[in-house]
C-alpha cells in the first residue's frame, strides 16, 4: 500500500515540500518521482496523471490521482485516521484546517516577493509594505494558535500536525530572506528547518546545482543556519 508522490525541485518547490512532509512526517509509505519543473518537461511528465497540471500530485495505491495539497491532506487523513495528521481535539482540528486553508489561498505578497529557496540566506532584503502585512498576519494567527493549544514553544497545535506541514515553506522564507519576526516566531521557524525531515529534504535538493540561480535578489548571502 504505497503512494506515489510527484514533486518538483526540492530546493524551490514549496508545495512539493508540503506534499512530501505529509507522507514522511506521519510514516506513510511512498515513492517520489521528480517532475521537470525547471527543465521544461513538467507538462509531459504529468501527462499520464491527467488532469493534474501542477506539482505535487499524489497517486494512491488504488490509482486515484489527487492534485492540490489540501485535497491530498484530507484524503490522507481519511485513509489514515490514526496517523495524527489532524489534532485529536475537535476545536484544534478546526483551527488547524483554518490555518491550512488560509495558507493555501493567502500570503500572496510574501510568496511572490520571497520564493522559497533553501540554498542560502539573503541578507539585507527589504520587505515591501504588503510583505510586512503578511508577516504581521502570520504573527497574529501563530500566536492565536499557541494560545488555543496552550503551547508556548514548539509546534503550533502542540503535537506536529498538518498546520506545521503547510507553514514549513513559510518558515523557510522567514529564514531564507532574514525577514522580521518575533522571538517566538523565529524560534518556531528555526525548529521547523532543523527538523530531521526538513533537513533530509534540503540535503536531497542541494545535490543539484543551478547556474544561473533561479531567484537572484542582488542581496549579499550567508550560510543557511546549521
Amino acid at each position: 500500500m504505497t503512494y506515489d508522490l510527484y514533486i518538483g525541485d526540492r530546493t524551490f518547490s514549496s508545495w512539493s515540500l508540503r506534499g512530501w512532509l505529509m507522507l514522511e512526517k506521519f510514516g506513510l509509505p511512498y515513492r517520489t518521482h521528480l517532475v521537470g519543473l525547471y527543465s521544461g518537461t513538467m507538462a509531459a511528465d504529468l501527462a499520464p496523471l491527467h488532469p493534474a497540471r501542477l506539482v505535487p500530485v499524489l497517486k494512491t495505491p488504488d490509482d486515484e490521482i489527487i492534485g492540490e495539497t489540501l485535497a491530498m491532506a484530507e484524503t490522507l487523513a481519511e485513509r489514515h485516521p490514526d496517523a495524527g495528521l489532524w489534532p485529536v481535539s475537535a476545536g484544534l482540528r478546526a483551527r488547524a484546517r483554518w490555518l491550512c486553508a488560509e495558507m493555501a489561498s493567502g500570503f500572496t505578497a510574501l510568496r511572490d516577493a520571497c520564493p522559497m529557496q533553501l540554498q542560502h540566506v539573503n541578507q539585507e532584503f527589504v520587505p515591501s509594505g504588503a510583505v510586512l502585512a503578511d508577516l504581521h498576519r502570520l504573527e497574529d494567527i501563530w500566536t492565536a494558535a499557541r494560545l488555543m493549544s496552550g503551547t508556548e514553544q514548539g509546534w503550533l497545535m502542540g503535537d506536529y500536525c498538518l498546520a506545521d506541514v503547510f507553514f514549513a515553506p513559510v518558515a523557510a522564507r522567514v529564514i531564507g530572506y532574514d525577514l522580521p519576526a518575533s522571538d517566538e516566531s523565529r524560534t518556531y521557524c528555526l525548529k521547523t528547518i532543523r527538523d530531521p525531515a526538513f533537513q533530509s529534504w534540503r540535503a536531497m535538493g542541494l545535490k543539484i546545482r543551478y547556474d544561473p540561480f533561479p531567484y537572484p535578489t542582488g542581496c549579499p548571502t550567508t550560510e543557511w543556519p546549521a
